[in-house]
């Protein structure tokens, strides 16, 4: 397939920031005489006096006691969030991450009455496939930058020509630099809708769809959605648990007998999940504007919140230190300070919530090609036969022996081998 060109005056564009690297705008961007419809250039600067007061806050920090045992049953260890804190007020260049996202041709349009911004990266190589990229929370652009240059310029990559694609990266509303919605409403199922809008106002009539988290969460309801010009989605962390099956973990039930070994492993490790890891999503869930406050006034606190998953979540056994650097950790939780997106970000799970469902229900999805790549350390290990169950069109799944819920953070390679393959039938069949 050979994907739709843009018109000429979206292209021209498109290419003049691709090769300046992007106009020199402040992040409230060209908004005067803009309509609607309209894409702009979008460059990320952070004010000077940000970076300053970032600073000033961390030195006024207020410390509690270490905790009373040693290990991390009592949430993030002091030593630990010091050592980061210590380093993020001191010798942290949020200048450097900010050069390397303003690299990527970068966009804003309004779309549904928000501001939606992404990265747009169109491979150098004929009949690329185009693809939409979904993070989730805590996440960002952040976690993917590591696999652009081997799914846009895969020769560059160990990878053929064909592998190529041609990538949409746009941030949810309410995260970063996209636009805070300012009414109720804007629960995943719109947000799908609004990010294939995106898709059709960059002219791509075929594409298909990726994601982890809530980015999972939307690129499975894009494909309920199933609007035309979809051709398939692949999510690492699928939907996939039984109605059944779910009223025994919310009642904290054992295991029921009749589950497979692979469904008993599933089942333990969502219980697990549900007794000692949802805290943070139960809070969110009622009361994202309470959480808010604290992650809006203290750097601190949205450090605190944010370490917590990146070792509960990753391949790690919980030291992220082993597969992030403090500087790569503290451009993600930097790009939700600096656009502070604490609150409004989430605001996703009340939303959520209110919609009816939770992240690991059941997905009834009869026609769209689903792919599902499953990683050791994800939050639980989605068996096959629940996945057969969700998607009647399943067209691919692996189970991978290395990495957990920030899949192409923590694992490029091989995140970017599974979407190879994951998309590869579709790619004949067009």
């Amino acid at each position: 397939m050979s994907a739709t060109s843009l018109s000429p005056t979206r292209r021209d564009v498109v290419v003049a920031v691709a090769a300046v690297g992007a106009v020199n705008l402040a992040p409230r961007v060209l908004r005067a005489a803009a309509s609607e419809e309209s894409i702009r250039p979008f460059n990320i600067h952070v004010p000077t006096w940000a970076l300053a007061d970032l600073r000033r806050r961390i030195k006024a920090v207020r410390w509690p006691e270490r905790e009373t045992v040693d290990d991390r049953s009592q949430g993030v260890q002091l030593a630990k969030l010091q050592a980061l804190v210590e380093y993020w007020g001191s010798r942290y260049d949020w200048r450097r991450v900010e050069a390397k996202l303003n690299k990527l041709p970068q966009f804003i349009t309004s779309v549904d009455g928000v501001d939606i911004q992404f990265a747009h990266i169109r491979s150098q190589h004929d009949g690329a496939l185009p693809l939409l990229m979904t993070h989730g929370w805590p996440g960002s652009i952040i976690e993917l930058l590591k696999v652009i240059g081997p799914l846009t310029n895969p020769t560059a990559h160990g990878g053929r020509i064909e592998d190529a694609f041609h990538l949409v990266l746009p941030t949810m509303p309410g995260y970063g630099f996209s636009g805070k919605p300012t009414a109720t409403g804007w629960a995943p199922a719109r947000t799908a809708a609004a990010f294939h809008e995106l898709m059709l106002r960059l002219e791509y009539t075929e594409y298909v769809s990726q994601g982890g988290d809530w980015g999972a969460i939307v690129s499975q309801l894009l494909a309920v959605q199933a609007p035309k010009g979809l051709l398939g989605i692949h999510v690492n962390m699928p939907s996939t648990v039984p109605p059944g099956i779910l009223r025994h973990l919310r009642n904290f039930d054992p295991a029921p007998a009749e589950l497979s070994d692979r469904e008993k492993n599933a089942y333990d490790r969502l219980l697990h999940f549900y007794r000692d890891g949802f805290g943070y999503a139960a809070i969110m869930n009622q009361s994202p504007q309470t959480i808010g406050y604290a992650l809006s006034d203290s750097p601190v606190a949205m450090a605190a919140y944010f370490y917590d998953k990146f070792s509960e979540w990753t391949d790690s056994d919980g030291e992220p230190e082993r597969i992030f650097t403090h500087n790569e950790m503290l451009d993600a939780i930097s790009f939700y300070w600096f656009t502070n997106s604490g609150a409004s970000s989430s605001r996703t799970y009340w939303e959520s919530s209110q919609a009816g469902g939770g992240p690991f229900d059941a997905f009834d999805i009869p026609k769209v090609p689903v792919a599902v790549t499953v990683y050791p350390a994800e939050i639980y290990r989605a068996p096959r036969s629940w996945g057969e169950r969700s998607f009647r069109n399943l067209i691919y799944w692996n189970e991978v022996d290395r990495g957990g819920h920030f899949a192409a953070w923590e694992q490029p390679y091989v995140f970017t081998a599974e979407l190879r393959e994951a998309f590869r039938s579709l790619r004949r069949s067009i």
